[in-house]
């Protein structure tokens, strides 16, 4: 039974506390500020990962990625991928654009599997089921012009959600986004990440026609396709 200092004195005993019940209190609180101290750095440290880095963070991680690319002799770009996927399956035996030495391009396949896996970490057990900060002005015309799910998720539901492939409407949008990226890529001769970074990286000319290309062609499908688009899944 725990006694006061007060009790100890009416009982006869010391008034002050004894050296083992400073020691007692004494480590309680130790482990209490200890415990304290890692939470917070705990909490710090996911907060550097789970929050978006800022644009003087991001920007120079991915030049020292790309410089130790260059050093290495090599070139960054995801649509290329498809390419050495096509070679993989023997697509080079019929035609003598996939005819090429695959195995080199094993490291880019590496890069996009990494992608895949850390998008799909980061949307499953680090966003707190958050989606997305979106401009308020932003978010109110994606719900007025039917996206309800922008403000709840990553991806909008009423497109990408597993239901949604019952509607021929999105099925139809799928495919042809589809062959629009896949046709373009290789008719550009790289897809976004390889003119934007690592040909204006190289200094050249045609990934310069390509980005510019690139922010046109996005302008006007925001303001004249996506509307159209849209439009379908208003109630």
């Amino acid at each position: 039974m725990f006694i006061s200092w007060k009790d100890k004195s009416a009982h006869g005993l010391s008034s002050y506390p004894l050296e083992s019940d400073k020691n007692y209190f004494g480590s309680g609180a130790l482990l209490s500020s200890l415990t304290q101290i890692v939470r917070t750095r705990t909490d710090e440290i996911m907060s550097l990962i789970t929050d978006p880095w800022p644009w003087y963070v991001a920007g120079p991680a991915i030049a020292i990625v790309l410089a130790g690319l260059l050093l290495g002799g090599k070139t960054f770009g995801m649509s290329s991928n498809m390419r050495t996927l096509c070679a993989i399956c023997g697509a080079g035996n019929n035609t003598e654009f996939f005819n090429f030495e695959w195995r080199k391009q094993i490291w880019n396949l590496i890069v996009i599997g990494g992608a895949m896996l850390g998008g799909l970490i980061a949307q499953n057990f680090m966003n707190g089921g958050e989606a997305v900060p979106l401009n308020p002005e932003i978010l109110s015309q994606l719900q007025a012009s039917g996206v309800e799910s922008a403000a709840t998720h990553y991806m909008p539901t009423e497109i990408f959600a597993s239901k949604s492939m019952e509607d021929p409407y999105v099925i139809m949008l799928l495919i042809l986004g589809g062959f629009l990226v896949g046709f373009g890529t290789r008719y550009a001769g790289g897809c976004t990440s390889g003119h934007a970074i690592s040909g204006l990286a190289n200094l050249q000319l045609p990934s310069l026609i390509a980005v510019i290309g690139f922010f046109i062609g996005g302008l006007f499908t925001t303001y004249f396709v996506l509307p159209t688009i849209l439009s379908h899944f208003i109630a």
